[in-house]
């Protein structure tokens, strides 16, 4: 991982990218340094509108190097002078995710960042659209300059669709760095494997996102619900043929559902 903030005053003009790839393993050093380099190699950026303070400094997406040596080079997310909006990187459209991969990656925060600020991994059918974003799993904190943190979050299975990271700053000035993204290995999801039931049920999200509605033949003992980084949220039983997700956010989740005769199905939904 390596570590530099790199500063400019070019502001960057959102462009969509069209590359498609079935995996990702890219350490940025075929990247072209500066402020305003995207989109390249299929990725591209959206970043924060400028503020009205002074002196100027807009956010930036930033292809950056080591200072010592010009080949080891990195993304950054600069916050400039707007403390609060997101910006966002946008990998190629990686065709038809299979759910049973994980989306790993190197971040820290960049000295001199005065405050932390948070990664939160998405999916997006548009590149140059973010009201497609959909968060996967819970916000990444990151809090400590120079500390490296190495991240997995699995990845659900969709169609062909773009994997964003969204940067959030805390405070004016803030720099995350990320490194060596890679999609390309099997993994568990963070809940164990299970049998298939032989018993028949559906189920959806209801209009108002609240509940899921289930339609079922047999009698379900339990529910579990866990994010996409295998954390549970939620546990429990129907109650008249639904169950409460009011309380998750916006997001992809996994369900395990315990049928009477101890059969156990393990299935997916989307919050939106």
């Amino acid at each position: 991982m390596k570590l530099k903030l790199l500063l400019g005053t070019l502001m960057f003009t959102a462009i969509t990218a069209h590359a498609q790839v079935a995996t990702l393993n890219e350490n940025f050093n075929n990247f072209t340094i500066g402020t305003t380099t995207f989109p390249q190699n299929g990725w591209s950026a959206v970043v924060a509108p400028i503020t009205g303070a002074f002196p100027p400094a807009p956010p930036r997406m930033i292809v950056a190097a080591l200072e010592n040596d010009n080949t080891q080079r990195f993304i950054q997310s600069y916050a400039g002078n707007n403390a609060t909006a997101p910006s966002y990187l946008i990998t190629p459209m990686v065709e038809n995710l299979t759910g049973d991969r994980v989306l790993k990656f190197k971040t820290t925060l960049v000295s001199p960042s005065p405050g932390p600020g948070t990664i939160q991994i998405g999916l997006a059918t548009s590149a140059s659209d973010m009201s497609t974003f959909v968060g996967v799993g819970n916000p990444i904190n990151v809090t400590t300059v120079g500390v490296v943190q190495n991240i997995s979050i699995n990845i659900p299975s969709t169609t062909g669709s773009y994997i964003v990271f969204k940067f959030t700053p805390s405070a004016t000035h803030v720099a995350i760095q990320i490194d060596d993204v890679v999609y390309n290995s099997s993994t568990t999801l963070g809940v164990s494997d299970t049998a298939q039931s032989k018993e028949n049920f559906r189920f959806a999200v209801n209009a108002d996102q609240t509940a899921l509605e289930f339609v079922t033949k047999t009698e379900l003992k339990k529910i579990e619900i866990y994010s996409a980084a295998g954390q549970k949220t939620a546990e429990g039983q129907l109650k008249g043929q639904r169950f409460d997700i009011s309380g998750l956010q916006a997001g992809v989740y996994y369900i395990l559902v315990e049928t009477a005769e101890g059969s156990v199905v393990k299935s997916k939904f989307i919050k939106k």
